[in-house]
């Protein structure tokens, strides 16, 4: 079913109330989009850093901070020379910050777990954790393998040395939506600072679209419509603006422009926002007279940040 038409049916049942037919809708976009399901790792794993191949597991963190200068510069200092990029939301309350291995993981974490209290926080994105999401994922000659072997280890440092209850995610099994879901009913969270998500992935985007309009009704029928198998969608507000937030799954095949492209054509746009870094394959995808529209550029690659930290 083309996105255009299922855009007219959210945004119809919208107008008339229709509470089933959102429920139809995804199942329709998910059954829709199942085929496209693989990531082609080879294509988004293999960074050619310094003119060869090297291993390395780079970990895009979600930190429930994204107001507080004193805890992101702490943040920041954890990281070291290992940051390859940092993104602050103070609406969502949030951070994505991007480091390239295992000890500035385990750094950063201390940092957040110490000086984080979600008994305290407000913000509009969902979150579980201080420390919300961390995921290993593998360039260069890593794999996938190595990633959970990083990520298992991580989830017992995490219980052992912090008392911090962790949930496991990873491809072809339980997905972050899945965590998110059932965590009440599967562990006990640390007082201050709840539970992290962990997972082992292949390379996907982060990217949000403005709408121009402040109406929320209208972005969150938007983000039913665009949201598959491939593609998680929220419809937020974000101070007086209204956003359609997507993580792209599969961004070889559904990436930022498809993203940008699916949500104008259910409504008016007013801009897009690449959260963090982008894999180099996905941008030599989209052509270059695209990529100021997309928030994009040469330089917010991963490949590119991991050469000037090499």
């Amino acid at each position: 079913m083309p996105v255009g038409f299922r855009c007219g049916l959210a945004l119809a049942e919208l107008s008339l109330g229709f509470a089933q037919g959102a429920s139809k809708l995804r199942q329709l976009g998910a059954a829709e989009q199942q085929q496209n399901d693989e990531q082609d790792d080879d294509q988004l794993g293999q960074a050619e850093i310094h003119g060869w191949s090297v291993p390395v597991l780079v970990s895009a963190m979600n930190i429930s901070e994204g107001r507080r200068s004193s805890v992101l510069e702490a943040v920041r200092s954890a990281a070291g020379g290992t940051l390859l990029d940092e993104h602050h939301d103070p609406f969502h309350h949030r951070s994505v910050v991007t480091v390239a291995g295992e000890e500035a993981v385990r750094a950063i974490t201390v940092e957040a777990v110490a000086r984080i209290d979600l008994r305290r926080h407000s913000g509009v994105h969902p979150r579980l954790g201080a420390v919300d999401v961390v995921p290993f994922v593998p360039y260069g000659e890593s794999t996938m393998e190595e990633a959970r072997t990083a990520r298992d280890a991580y989830v017992a440092w995490a219980g052992t040395e912090l008392a911090l209850p962790a949930l496991v995610y990873d491809e072809g099994a339980r997905t972050l939506p899945d965590l998110r879901r059932r965590a009440r009913f599967e562990l006990l969270p640390h007082p201050t600072a709840g539970a992290v998500c962990v997972g082992a992935r292949a390379a996907l985007v982060a990217f949000n679209v403005w709408l121009a309009t402040d109406d929320l009704a209208v972005g969150r029928a938007v983000a039913s419509a665009v949201r598959s198998s491939s593609v998680r969608a929220l419809g937020l507000p974000v101070g007086d603006r209204v956003q359609v937030s997507m993580n792209l799954l599969d961004p070889l095949r559904f990436g930022p422009a498809d993203a940008y492209d699916a949500v104008a054509a259910c409504a008016a746009v007013a801009g897009a926002e690449l959260v963090g870094l982008v894999p180099e394959a996905v941008l030599l995808t989209i052509t270059r007279d695209r990529w100021k529209e997309l928030d994009l550029a040469d330089g917010r690659t991963v490949e590119a940040r991991l050469r000037g930290v090499g």
